[in-house]
């Protein structure tokens, strides 16, 4: 049984009437599969309902970008689902505490990032599995992405793309001014990443799970979550390796 699930956008919405029409509506909770209908905004909202039961999601595009979804096509539904091939995802977690001593926990699929809040650069203190890598990174933010988010924010912050199944997380500074020679990390899936801000209260920064903002943060701690999955199901020979291979090609 197939629940749709679509955005806003009225593309996506006419797209969904057409297929319920088609191949009727399931409630999600009794759904063997979820079909997302819109851009990767989509998919990752309806990712996000998905880490207590698991369930797969069939993403077809419907909106901007679409890196996360299969191309849309309305005939044979059922019969593409069975055929496609599984993605296994890990989110990480964000624990963040702001300057009121208040802790904000999120999940990513794609990255957790820190931002500058002000025209005032940022000021962060990084250290990786208790050890401190950087006294202080100027920048307007800093950034660790998952291998299926590398193509994303990370990308275009000039962060590495990274393979799935690279068992790496990318650690990509944005816009940093001091050190100028820094430009990011590559880290083991397993690390734990610690972010202080330096002074907090007069160089505010903002932390980012996806698109879930917390503002007003003095430190960011960030970890894979490997008691959580999320599936993704993409059509053969479009698979989440295939495409991000393919875009270290791309010109």
């Amino acid at each position: 049984m197939i629940a749709f699930t679509a955005s806003n956008r009225p593309e996506a919405q006419e797209a969904l009437d057409r297929l319920i029409r088609k191949y009727g509506q399931c409630d999600e909770d009794k759904a063997d599969v979820i079909v997302a209908l819109g851009g990767d905004g989509a998919m990752l909202e309806a990712l996000r309902r998905r880490f207590a039961d698991h369930k797969p999601v069939y993403g077809m595009h419907r909106g901007t970008v679409g890196f996360l979804m299969n191309d849309y096509d309305e005939d044979d539904l059922p019969a593409r689902i069975d055929r496609a091939e599984r993605a296994r995802l890990h989110p990480l977690l964000m624990s963040a505490t702001d300057i009121h001593d208040e802790t904000h926990q999120r999940l990513a699929i794609n990255e957790v990032s820190m931002l500058r809040q002000t025209a005032q650069t940022a000021r962060l203190r990084i250290i990786v599995d208790g050890r401190e890598r950087l006294s202080q990174l100027s920048c307007d933010g800093v950034m660790v992405a998952t291998p299926a988010g590398s193509t994303a924010y990370n990308l275009s912050a000039h962060g590495p793309i990274l393979p799935i199944g690279a068992n790496l997380l990318a650690l990509t500074p944005i816009s940093p001014f001091r050190p100028r020679r820094w430009r990011g990390a590559l880290l083991r899936h397993d690390a734990r990443v610690r972010l202080e801000v330096i002074a907090a209260e007069h160089r505010p920064v903002s932390a980012a799970a996806d698109n879930q903002e917390v503002r007003d943060i003095a430190m960011v701690e960030v970890a894979e979550d490997r008691s959580r999955h999320l599936t993704l199901l993409f059509d053969p020979g479009h698979a989440l390796d295939e495409r991000i291979l393919r875009e270290q090609f791309a010109i």
